[in-house]
């Protein structure tokens, strides 16, 4: 389609449109002097021994020395000597990706039906570079590269506001960036993901000036006919020929570019030629467990392109110039966690650099939020390579200095800095040390966040130095210089805008999405998907297991249903059982009170007795094992006792974590009584980690205990009692390398384990294996057991059976079997096997089912309530039915809900109320739907017991009736949706997407996807796990643009929508639109949008959920809510809430109103809802839970937004982006009634957007509560959730 933009009229410079008094918590920090805060500056860089350099004062002109000769002796501190420490010489960067990536093209091997074509007279985060000859401007826009020809800088042009065209030189699939010209200007460099869609610089020829570049011309019919029969192919799923090939490549201006380094996981940018014109330097992006990167410098050779089949880049070739710092107390092994590094490098000369790099996080390793802009974050440095000198040129202190830029005769110094309220563009003399604020109209710098796009644009001087051409507030403009006395560049009159306009072509992928019948979900009889705490009996025959706070047995192999384990209290949770040792026909696990915490039942299967164990002080106790399994015998009992918890308290029986043994005497067929006390209860101190999430016990003989850990199994002999010390002898069996579970059969002396989310067994394992899945660094004898994955390893009472959960399939081995796949492990390197070994597994479906809230409401509405109507009447119905305010409100209505659905809805004497219905007056209050949190976030999976969660029901006070999580565990969290399903707990409807799919080093998330089948196994992990309520899934900061593709493509398959995590990543962002992702979830980095991203994200299909409460580019907006409520004693607030989580929100202190990107951010989202994007509330879990949703909504409506469209983002919006619309986000007959009810005297629409907090009832399904008070209304009045302990008063 074909667009006319028009131009909007341009923000003031600096981009804050909205004022706001804003304060935030933090600490007051007096203003350091320039002397101390250099001083400060060269400690951090120089404490450590093994630091990159010192600081030498020396004058800054001696950099312009000779290159030395080829043998000449460097000083140790020099990167070329062979005595340099480098920092990190003991990084091998050998382990991710884990395996190498198949064959991809992200131009080819993904589908782009659909091309949006429009026109802009301005850009967002315009990244440029000036011709050295002729002046001509390239720039890269919304994933392609332009050029302008110097006249449309000319004096004539700008005097007279003429608008050049962009003629673009790179388009395509790809996404291109940051141009950068040679210094003979007869190339250009730039960064693309071109290829496997990994970001890599490439180069290719400049010789002909802008026209000759145009890649549009000739714009012939014949030629955009089979420009465009040629697309029409591809996205059909026709294989590109070789004809083809090169007539895209052609037809993109890619066809002579060369690639010149080669990262498949690390990825480079913002390439910067050496005065040689041979090589270049750039930023290389490392990750540490988080997925922020961190920059090296590394150089790069550049080929001749006249023959660039000499010129194959090795993988990870290159030379890194200068490493990460490490902080004071860090080892070398530490290297890769160090989450902060150096960026935006230069050459000044042929052996110094000169680059810029964040002060304030670098001696802690970590990257922070909330900085404070106005002290400073960045300083600019520069290097001695020969000499390995560094010296800070531009301290941090005041207002930062970032994206040095260098003149082209080297003397004059240009960057940016905030000043006050606004930006400015600095010029710094390297000859005289003068500093100038030349111009103050720039845009807010991005050095408070993680900026791998740049902390501000690329700019460059003209090829004379008489002027600096750089991007500003969605314009290019011309800065004039001159010289004054001393020859020192100073602004040489008033910048002007060169006027450009570009049309804009971009072929797009449909948007995934997903459609759920939530009605299906909540009628009937429910099958449960997820299963945890899995027990095997002494030959692995049966096996126990928790079901969303319900024990089960599942005999293996077996189509029978699982059945309940015989429990004393029915309706209480129960939870961690296990097998007695040497006796399958009982079980003992944990039952849950919220009152009373833990106590332990034991259960004989055969005749259904019960016997709850006695004499055991309160307390949290869980997987309780029994060393014996002869009745009448005294056998020793072992269990672990942990502290307080999120859901549990803090306050209450939190003393002497850790392991715990008594005796018992198990009940005989005689025995009287059912109740068996426990004596001698004692703890004994061991090394055990009591918080360790994969912990669980066993006995291997009548006196040795076996614990397994996630990452080390070890043995506690009770035989001998403990020493002088109190402790008693240990032995580690197996150690696991960064493992997430691991368990250890004493019988084959083997070791299973959970490593990248498969299950893996290792033979003969000691505790010097190093157990690991990495190819290449894994053990001997390693085998893949998992086919998709799995989770909650288990080994039988023999050692000779190992079994694992994936969804509601229960997967044993008979380890012996092993031996039949020898040859195929052996031969298998990459996968181990995994292919033979899936025809060894035993898999039994397990089939349990739950009363679903419908069928419950149902029985409870007729059997104790009497009534199964209920009508609201009198009301202000905003149903968001047409998405026009006018059509939606229904003034003195009536909403009557018959079986958890809405039954009927019209005007009050109009709509028929059954006979015997309770009728609520409402007053004239407003109803609208049930609010959708489209990036809720919560902990309460973590917690090992079945307890009742104060989150979720904080979270249903406040009307959140549905929530999608964007992150969370694969199988606990579709558990703690069974509980709130089931009726165990209060909450709100839970979805999720499952663990992240995460692209950083972190060995618990971490997946490369590197082929199809890659995908397929980490999307079947999650979709098992939540049947048809698992239907999104969220790609986390994968590196490479060919991974997210093969997901994006499985999605289709599966019925899943991909919420990315936006990350800080600009450019990745805009392929994430482009590939067709469902929502991009956070703000894009850069706040403030014009019109090319505007107009792109608006019409792509691709939603939004900025979350303003934790927006990039400037402090979090939840500071504000911190800063002018009083938190800690809202009454509401105190009801739900632990308090110690309160009073953490107690102080604050003011920023001002220009720190906050916020503002800007909503002002954005509110620009792109009006061209039609789909935007959505979504409060990402902040403190106070509930509260916050109404603050985001707040923040929505500050940016431009009327009451009636805040309130459709958090309703209808969200319910039509996630596919959920036919059941949830208007009021509407046939539809599920979940309602939030508002008092008369409250105005919706015209109101105060905060009163949205004001809630008097919140209906979720047709059940009815008080929304103050968590009391339920309807079907059963008066009943109130019990809640554990959790303050102190």
């Amino acid at each position: 389609m074909s667009l006319d933009i028009k131009q909007l009229s341009p923000l003031e410079k600096g981009e804050l449109p909205l004022t706001a008094t804003s304060t935030t918590r933090g600490y007051y920090t007096a203003p350091r002097s320039r002397v101390t805060s250099s001083l400060i500056t060269v400690i951090k860089y120089t404490i450590p021994s093994i630091c990159l350099a010192y600081l030498l004062s020396r004058n800054s002109w001696s950099v312009f020395r000779r290159p030395p000769s080829f043998d000449a002796k460097y000083p140790s501190t020099s990167p070329f000597s062979v005595n340099y420490n480098d920092p990190a010489s003991e990084f091998k960067d050998d382990v991710f990706p884990l395996r190498p990536q198949d064959t991809w093209d992200i131009s080819t091997d993904f589908p782009y039906p659909r091309t949006l074509a429009y026109d802009v007279e301005e850009g967002t985060w315009l990244r440029l570079d000036v011709h050295p000859v002729s002046g001509d401007v390239v720039f890269d826009m919304a994933g392609d590269i332009y050029c302008l020809p110097a006249q449309s800088y000319s004096e004539a042009n700008l005097a007279s506001g003429i608008k050049t065209m962009a003629i673009p030189v790179l388009t395509g699939v790809p996404h291109d960036a940051d141009p950068k010209f040679s210094p003979e200007g007869d190339r250009l460099a730039f960064r693309s993901d071109a290829g496997l869609g990994v970001d890599n610089i490439w180069v290719m020829s400049w010789a002909a000036g802008c026209a000759g570049m145009d890649v549009r011309s000739p714009s012939t019919t014949e030629v955009i006919a089979q420009r465009d029969y040629d697309a029409s192919l591809l996205a059909s799923g026709v294989r590109e020929t070789e004809e083809r090939r090169l007539r895209r490549l052609s037809q993109e201006g890619r066809l002579g570019a060369v690639r010149i380094t080669n990262e498949t996981y690390n990825w480079v940018s913002d390439a910067r030629w050496h005065p040689s014109g041979s090589k270049i330097i750039a930023t290389k992006w490392y990750f540490s467990s988080r997925s922020l990167g961190a920059g090296e410098g590394w150089e790069y050779e550049v080929p001749d392109l006249q023959d660039p089949k000499q010129h194959q880049a090795e993988v990870n070739s290159g030379k890194r110039l200068v490493s990460k710092a490490l902080p004071f107390g860090w080892t070398k092994a530490d290297y890769i966690e160090q989450q902060i590094g150096h960026e935006q490098f230069s050459w000044l000369a042929n052996d110094t650099l000169v680059y810029s790099g964040n002060v304030i996080d670098v001696t802690e390793g970590t990257f922070q939020y909330s900085k404070d802009v106005h002290k400073g974050i960045y300083s600019i440095f520069k290097r001695n390579l020969t000499l390995g000198e560094e010296e800070v040129l531009v301290d941090a202190f005041p207002g930062g200095a970032s994206r040095p830029t260098l003149s082209r005769d080297g003397r004059t110094l240009a960057f940016v800095r905030r000043v006050r309220d606004k930006e400015a563009l600095v010029l710094m003399d390297l000859q005289t040390g003068t500093l100038r604020n030349i111009w103050h109209g720039l845009t807010y710098d991005l050095s408070a966040i993680y900026a791998p796009m740049g902390t501000y644009p690329s700019f460059s001087f003209d090829p004379s130095d008489e002027a600096i051409v750089i991007w500003a507030a969605g314009q290019i403009y011309h800065v004039p210089l001159a010289l004054n006395a001393l020859g020192e560049r100073i602004l040489g009159g008033a910048p002007q805008p060169v006027g450009f306009q570009a049309h804009i072509e971009i072929k797009l992928a449909d948007t995934v999405k997903a459609t759920t019948d939530v009605r299906e979900l909540e009628e009937g009889e429910q099958r449960l998907h997820a299963f945890t705490q899995p027990s095997l009996d002494e030959s692995g025959t049966h096996a126990v297991f928790q079901a969303a706070g319900v024990t089960y047995i599942q005999a293996l192999g077996s189509k029978t249903p699982a059945q309940r384990v015989p429990v004393a209290h029915a309706g209480a949770a129960y939870y961690s059982p296990s097998f007695v040792d040497g006796n399958s026909n009982l079980v003992i696990h944990g039952r849950w009170s919220d009152a009373y915490f833990s106590s332990f039942e034991i259960a004989e299967l055969d005749t259904g007795d019960v016997y709850e164990l006695t004499g055991l002080p309160m307390g949290r106790y869980f997987s309780p094992v029994i060393s014996c399994g002869e009745p009448g015998k005294v056998c020793t009992i072992a269990f672990v006792k942990t502290s307080g918890d999120l859901l549990t308290g803090d306050v209450v029986a939190t003393a002497q974590p850790g392991l715990w043994l008594g005796e018992i005497i198990l009940p005989t067929g005689t025995t009287p009584s059912h109740f068996i006390p426990v004596t001698n209860v004692r703890k004994i101190r061991t090394s055990i980690s009591s918080s360790d999430a994969a912990l669980k016990l066993g006995f291997i003989s009548s006196d040795k205990l076996v614990i397994h850990q996630s990452d080390r199994v070890f043995t506690v002999d009770l035989s001998h009692g403990a020493d002088e010390f109190g402790r008693y002898a240990e032995e580690t069996l197996a150690n696991g390398h960064a493992t997430d579970e691991l368990v250890f059969s004493n019988t084959t002396h083997g070791a299973a384990f959970v490593n990248f989310q498969h299950v893996y067994y290792a033979p003969d394992v000691t505790s010097s294996t190093d157990l690991f899945s990495k190819p290449g660094k894994a053990p001997a004898g390693l085998a893949r057991l998992s086919l998709d994955g799995g989770h909650d390893l288990v080994v039988s009472g023999d050692g000779k059976v190992v079994g694992w959960f994936l969804g509601p399939f229960l997967h044993t081995l008979v380890i012996s079997r092993l031996s039949q796949c020898s040859q195929a492990i052996k031969a298998d390197t990459l996968t181990f096997g995994a292919n033979c070994v899936a025809g060894l597994l035993d898999v039994t479906a397990v089939d349990v089912r739950y009363e679903s809230e419908v069928m419950r409401l149902r029985r409870e509405a007729r059997a104790i309530s009497g009534v199964d109507v209920v009508a609201f009447v009198n009301a202000t119905v905003l149903t968001m039915e047409h998405g026009d305010v006018h059509r939606d409100v229904i003034s003195g209505g009536t909403v009557v809900l018959r079986n958890g659905l809405i039954d009927a809805l019209g005007k009050d004497g109009e709509v028929p109320i059954p006979l015997g219905a309770l009728i609520i007056e409402t007053d004239g209050g407003y109803i609208i739907p049930g609010f959708i949190d489209a990036h809720a976030h919560w902990s309460g999976t973590d917690v090992k017991y079945p307890a009742t969660s104060w989150e979720m029901e904080t979270f249903l006070a406040y009307g959140v009736t549905t929530m999608h999580n964007p992150s969370l565990h694969n199988s606990l969290g579709f558990v703690e949706r069974a509980r709130v399903e089931s009726g165990l707990m209060v909450g709100p409807r839970i979805f999720h997407t499952g663990q992240i799919i995460y692209g950083a080093s972190d060995y618990s998330y971490h997946l490369d996807v590197a082929n199809t089948q890659e995908a397929k196994e980490a999307l079947t992990r999650i979709k098992a796990e939540g049947g048809p309520a698992s239907w999104s899934y969220k790609n986390y900061n994968l590196p490479a643009r060919a991974s997210r593709q093969r997901l994006l493509l499985q999605a289709r398959k599966m019925n899943m929508a991909c919420v990315p995590e936006g990350g800080m990543n600009f450019d990745w962002d805009q392929t994430y639109i482009v590939d067709g992702m469902t929502t991009v979830e956070h703000n894009i980095p850069v706040s403030v949008l014009y019109d090319d991203l505007l107009t792109l994200f608006s019409l792509s299909g691709t939603g939004s959920t900025p979350t303003h409460i934790v927006n990039y580019g400037g402090p979090m907006g939840e500071q504000l809510l911190w800063a002018n409520e009083d938190i800690p004693n809202d009454p509401k607030l105190r009801r739900f809430t632990r308090h110690d989580i309160l009073e953490g929100l107690s102080e604050s202190t003011s920023r001002p109103a220009n720190s906050m990107a916020v503002f800007n951010v909503s002002s954005s989202v509110t620009k792109m809802v009006h061209r039609g994007l789909s935007t959505h509330i979504g409060a990402h879990g902040e403190s106070p839970l509930g509260l916050m949703y109404h603050q985001e909504m707040a923040f929505a409506k500050a940016g431009g937004l009327s009451n009636y469209e805040v309130i459709r983002a958090a309703t209808s919006a969200a319910a039509r982006t996630f596919g959920l619309d036919e059941s949830l986000g208007t009021v509407s007959v046939g539809k599920l009634a979940d309602l939030v009810v508002f008092p008369g005297a409250l105005d919706l629409i015209d109101g105060d957007i905060r009163r949205t907090r004001d809630i008097r009832f919140v209906v979720r399904g047709g059940r009815i509560w008080d929304a103050k008070t968590m009391t339920e209304v309807w079907p059963v009045k008066g009943r109130q959730q019990t809640r554990p302990p959790l303050n102190a008063e």
